[in-house]
């Protein structure tokens, strides 16, 4: 078994890992349906052929709340099969901060080009465009910083999905090289 992690992994919002295996993605399907199952008490999870979502079972549910996302594929280079596991909070929350980062984003390049061209022309049509460009500024602020308060609330539950993945790759290996 050989992992790949990078440092820019640890800079990103959803981090990733890749794990090379030998074990087909039936075996891997099927070997991880039952080690979710020994692990119910802990995470929660629905799995198929191509892919995987996992939770941590947690008393509270917060925003972040982090799912491991987990995909089989085929290296046909390498002649292995590739699970690539993803963190990050659900579907609908990451959505909903790039909607957010991208309006706001947008609005602020907005203000900010009308505010230069009203100076450029030496009008004053538009005295709240530069006002309008830092309230967008402070409105992306408060995003980032709310997406990397939930990454860092998150954290432990991460990191138990990080051990999840290893677990069950390095617990299925062994009993392949026993059997």
């Amino acid at each position: 078994m050989q992992i790949e992690e990078t440092t820019i992994d640890h800079i990103r919002s959803r981090p990733r890992f890749k794990i090379f295996t030998d074990i087909s993605r039936e075996e891997y399907t099927v070997y991880l349906k039952s080690f979710l199952k020994e692990r119910d008490q802990e995470f929660s999870g629905n799995i198929n052929n191509e892919a995987s979502l996992i939770t941590v079972k947690t008393p509270e549910n917060n925003y972040w709340k982090p799912n491991l996302a987990l995909r089989t594929e085929i290296d046909a280079e390498e002649n292995k099969t590739v699970i690539r596991g993803i963190f990050g909070p659900s579907a609908a929350v990451w959505t909903f901060f790039m909607f957010l980062n991208f309006i706001f984003g947008i609005s602020w390049m907005l203000g900010i080009t009308i505010w230069y061209v009203e100076k450029q022309i030496k009008s004053n049509d538009f005295p709240w465009a530069f006002s309008f460009s830092i309230i967008m500024l402070v409105c992306l602020a408060l995003t980032f910083t709310a997406a990397r308060f939930g990454k860092w609330k998150g954290k432990k539950q991460m990191q138990q999905l990080r051990e999840f993945a290893e677990e069950s790759i390095r617990k299925f290996e062994n009993y392949q090289a026993e059997g």
